[in-house]
């Protein structure tokens, strides 16, 4: 699922929770009892979501173009939120207090200006 997820992040799945076009979602492999595949939701099928790897080029990819749409039973959820594992976000706090180059409170975002 690289680039939007690496190997090691952690996610936060909303366990039965609707699922769009677009979303992220955990489901059960339809050929591979037991294991556990992140994808996207591409579009609803007549027979399940089509889920897609975000990178089709990926080496050992498998998807719905391999396995054909995945029934909604085999949906475990929707990923809501993604995590570094505690391990890998130490590496990234640099002495400054700032995670990233950026405000540890804020990664991403300029500071705000207090309106006066």
């Amino acid at each position: 699922m690289l680039p939007a997820l690496r190997p090691g992040d952690w996610l936060l799945v909303r366990v039965a929770g609707r699922v769009a076009a677009g979303d992220v979602v955990v489901a059960r492999h339809p050929e591979r009892p037991g294991l556990l595949v992140v994808k996207r939701a591409a579009y609803r099928a007549d027979t399940g979501w089509w889920l897609e790897s975000d990178n089709q080029r990926a080496p050992g990819r498998s998807d719905s173009w391999d396995f054909g749409a995945v029934p909604d039973t085999l949906v475990v959820g929707r990923v809501v939120a993604r995590y570094w594992p505690p391990s890998r976000a130490r590496r990234r706090i640099d002495t400054s207090g700032t995670l990233g180059g950026q405000p540890a409170g804020m990664p991403g975002r300029p500071a705000q200006r207090s309106q006066r």
